[in-house]
C-alpha cells in the first residue's frame, strides 16, 4: 500500500480510532490492539479506588466555547480550525453555564477553544463571570491578538476583567514554533506577548497573570517543567524582552490530530509504551478530572477536556449543563480509558502542567 493509500486508510478510520482506543484497525488488516497494555482502570483500582475514580470537589468549570480558530495546529487535540464555524457555543448554553457557576459558587472558570475569543458571546461571558466574582482563565493562542483589528484591544479587555491569560507557545524559536503551528505564528506570538507585557501582564509583582503552555513537537514526553520554565524565561527575556509568570508543560495525548500523526509515522505503539512505562501512581490523586467539570460547545458534560474530544461523556443521567446536578456529578465514577496514561506519565500532566 502506497503512502497516499495509507494516509486515506488511516483517515477513514479516524473516528473509530479516536473513540475507542481498544482496536486500532490499520494497514492490510493488521491491528494494533492497545489492550496489550494493562487497562488504566486497573492501575486506579490497585491504588485503593476499588469503586473507580471519583471527584473530590469541583473547583474548575472548564468550558470549550467553540472549535472555531484562526490557526490549524498540527497536534491540536481539539481538531480546531477556521472551518469549524458551526461548533460554537450559543448564548442560551452560556447562560446555563453561568447559572451553574452562580448556583454552586464554582471559583474558577477556564475558557478554552479553538480560539475562544472568536465566539460572538465571549466578552459578554467573561464580564458576567467576573461580575460573579469568579477567577477567569482564558486559553489564548496569542496570534488571535494580531489576527484582526477587532481583537487588538483584547489585552486591555483582559486586564479590565482580571483575566488570567494562559498562552500557547511551543518554543522560543521560530523554526520549532512555526513547524508545529504554521508559518508566521512565532512572530505574531512574540508581538502578542509584548502587547500583553505593555498592559502589565506577566511583569514581576503584577496581579495580571500570564502563563505559557509548552507541548512537545514530536512523539516524546515533555522535559522537566521547572527547567523548561527557566530556559524559556531566560531566552524570551534576552531575545525579546518578554516576561511571563509560569510555564505549564503538558503531555500530548494520543487524540485527534496527534493520534493521526502517531499512526502515520508508525509511532503509536512506541509512544503508548513510553506513556505506560512512565506511569506514576503519585499523580492520580491530583488528576484534573477529580476537581473539574468540562463542558463542550453544545453543553454536554465530560470529566476532562480530553474525554470531551473523544466524546466520552460523564457517567451521569443529566450529562448536559441545562440539567446539571452537583450531587449527582460528585458521586459519579470518572470515565477512564487508555489515553489517561498520558496524564499520569512522569510528573503527570493537566491543564495546569505537572501534577507532582
Amino acid at each position: 500500500m502506497g503512502v497516499k493509500q495509507k494516509s486515506k486508510s488511516l483517515k477513514s478510520s479516524k473516528n473509530k480510532l479516536s473513540n475507542t482506543f481498544l482496536q486500532l484497525e490499520v494497514l492490510n488488516g493488521q491491528a494494533v490492539v492497545d489492550q496489550q497494555f494493562e487497562p488504566f482502570a486497573n492501575k486506579v483500582k490497585s491504588l485503593g479506588f476499588s469503586n473507580g475514580l471519583t471527584s473530590t470537589k469541583i473547583d474548575v468549570f472548564q468550558i470549550n466555547i467553540g472549535k472555531l480558530c484562526n490557526q490549524t495546529c498540527a497536534h491540536c487535540h481539539v481538531d480546531a480550525g477556521p472551518d469549524r464555524k458551526e461548533e460554537n457555543m450559543s448564548r442560551e448554553t452560556l447562560e446555563h453555564c453561568l447559572a451553574t457557576i452562580k448556583a454552586y459558587k464554582i471559583p474558577i472558570v477556564d475558557i478554552t477553544g479553538g480560539a475562544p475569543e472568536m465566539n460572538a458571546h465571549f466578552r459578554w461571558f467573561v464580564e458576567e463571570c467576573y461580575a460573579l466574582g469568579a477567577k477567569v482563565m482564558n486559553r489564548c493562542n496569542l496570534t488571535i491578538l494580531r489576527a484582526n483589528k477587532k481583537y487588538y484591544d483584547l489585552p486591555e479587555f483582559f486586564a479590565k476583567n482580571k483575566v488570567e491569560v494562559v498562552s500557547s507557545l511551543p518554543y522560543f524559536t521560530k523554526t520549532r514554533t512555526d513547524s508545529q503551528r504554521g508559518d508566521g505564528v512565532f512572530n505574531d506570538s512574540i508581538e502578542a506577548l509584548q502587547m500583553l507585557n505593555e498592559v502589565g501582564y506577566g511583569m514581576p509583582n503584577s496581579d495580571l497573570v500570564l502563563n505559557l503552555v509548552y507541548n512537545p513537537s514530536g512523539a516524546y514526553l515533555p522535559g522537566n517543567q521547572e527547567e523548561l520554565e527557566s530556559e524559556f524565561k531566560r531566552q524570551l527575556k534576552r531575545r525579546y524582552n518578554i516576561e511571563f509568570h509560569n510555564l505549564f508543560a503538558i503531555t500530548n495525548l494520543p487524540i485527534s490530530r496527534f493520534l493521526d500523526y502517531l499512526l502515520e509515522t508508525e509511532n503509536y505503539e512506541s509512544y503508548m509504551t513510553d506513556l505506560v512505562e512512565a506511569y506514576n501512581p503519585a499523580t492520580v490523586e491530583g488528576l484534573m478530572c477529580r476537581n473539574t467539570i468540562s463542558v463542550s460547545w453544545d453543553g454536554f458534560i465530560y470529566d476532562c477536556d480530553f474525554n470531551q474530544m473523544l466524546d466520552l461523556k460523564s457517567a451521569v443521567k443529566g450529562n448536559h449543563i441545562s440539567t446539571f446536578d452537583m450531587e449527582e456529578y460528585l458521586s459519579r465514577k470518572v470515565v477512564l480509558n487508555q489515553h489517561c496514561y498520558g496524564c499520569t506519565a512522569g510528573s503527570g500532566s493537566s491543564c495546569g502542567g505537572e501534577i507532582s
